[in-house]
């Protein structure tokens, strides 16, 4: 599970790791490590759904999808519940 793995790591995790050790669903903590965020700031945002990927809420518990994680982090563009990745204002 991610939280194994990325318990001895410090800093933000790498695709490639993300990809090689988390299933298709990660904690919130996981998430905000693969992000460079706080915990408490990554909570807020998941709160207030603007985390920057998809959230699945499970009763009272938040998962954050892998494969959207991954998205976001490769292309830096969000992909939060409820966003438009397309460009508000065309040229």
């Amino acid at each position: 599970m991610p939280s194994q793995s990325s318990e001895t790591h410090h800093g933000p995790l790498s695709p490639e790791h993300i990809r090689a050790t988390w299933s298709g669903t990660a904690s919130v903590e996981d998430a905000a490590q693969a992000f460079g965020l706080s915990r408490s700031k990554s909570y807020d945002l998941v709160r207030r759904g603007k985390f920057p990927c998809r959230v699945l809420l499970i009763g009272r518990t938040a998962r954050i999808v892998t494969a959207s994680l991954l998205r976001v982090l490769e292309s830096g563009e969000p992909e939060y519940n409820g966003a438009s990745s397309a460009n508000p204002n065309p040229s």
